[in-house]
């Protein structure tokens, strides 16, 4: 059965990659580039993951993550943190944060999707 992905992914490239395999493995995916729309629009798709990158214009992705689970319709959705800077510290950052997964970029392709079908 399909599942609801929200990716979050400022960069187009990045966006389309996530977004592709998504649906290549059965999913329905929203692609959003702004993180500032992401509440709003995760109560209208309801999703069953959200794929954030930590490193967006407007609101940073950790900001991105405690609010989605402070709100009460979206706090039992898993969140699958990407960044292509991960630094000292930082996982523990984005997981404190409220994340279950973690992924450094550039990703491998069968991490992600093991990631993915790790949280769905």
């Amino acid at each position: 059965m399909a599942k609801r992905v929200l990716v979050v992914e400022d960069n187009e490239l990045n966006l389309k990659l996530f977004c592709d395999l998504l649906r290549a493995h059965g999913h329905e995916v929203l692609p959003l580039r702004d993180g500032r729309d992401v509440l709003a629009q995760a109560r209208a798709f309801l999703p069953d993951l959200v794929i954030t990158d930590i490193h967006l214009p407007h609101v940073s992705g950790i900001d991105l993550i405690v609010s989605l689970k402070g709100d009460a319709a979206l706090a039992h959705v898993p969140i699958m943190a990407v960044t292509a800077y991960a630094g000292h510290g930082d996982e523990e950052r984005v997981r404190g944060a409220g994340a279950q997964a973690y992924v450094s970029k550039p990703i491998s392709v069968l991490r992600f999707i093991e990631q993915v079908n790790g949280l769905l």
